[in-house]
């Protein structure tokens, strides 16, 4: 039996199911998407924020090959399953669903979100998802980033433990 948690986690054709359904009952469905790699509280307040912009949150999860190619080798540093262990373990989550495009385009093309929701520090930026939205009549909102906060500065703090 899965867990709550592991039910969640769903492929792209169940996502386009359950968006499906929720729509046809009126709900709003909101996306983001990221690498979510080592989570921190920028990342819980992040999407704590994007849920308060619908009804549905869908976690758009950057694959380990994904990852690589976006932030190097050396990342990530948890692996894809675990990664959507922890966000899928989030209240604010509704589901995630891991792809290994370099943007979330071609799922957001298929989905079509009412709001895909990008870091406040995107806002005034030209981002792929933007084309994708504008097609089908969707929009872009922009949440709060925690200053400070991110997995790169993690690391960084971790690689100079003791020095």
């Amino acid at each position: 039996m899965k867990s709550r948690t592991k039910n969640k986690i769903i492929s792209l054709a169940e996502l386009e199911r359950e968006i499906k359904r929720a729509k046809q009952q009126g709900k709003t469905v909101v996306s983001t998407s990221g690498c979510f790699d080592i989570l921190h509280a920028g990342h819980v307040t992040y999407l704590e924020e994007a849920k308060t912009n619908g009804d549905l949150l869908v976690v758009l999860l950057n694959s380990d090959s994904s990852v690589r190619t976006l932030k190097g080798s050396s990342r990530p540093i948890v692996p894809e399953e675990e990664r959507a262990v922890v966000i899928a373990g989030l209240a604010s989550v509704d589901y995630v669903c891991i792809f290994s495009d370099r943007t979330p385009c071609g799922i957001i093309d298929r989905i079509q979100p009412d709001i895909v929701i990008k870091g406040g520090d995107y806002a005034g930026k030209q981002i792929p998802e933007m084309d994708s939205v504008a097609a089908y009549g969707g929009r872009v909102a922009y949440v709060n980033v925690v200053d400070g906060c991110s997995t790169t500065n993690i690391v960084e703090k971790i690689r100079n433990y003791g020095q």
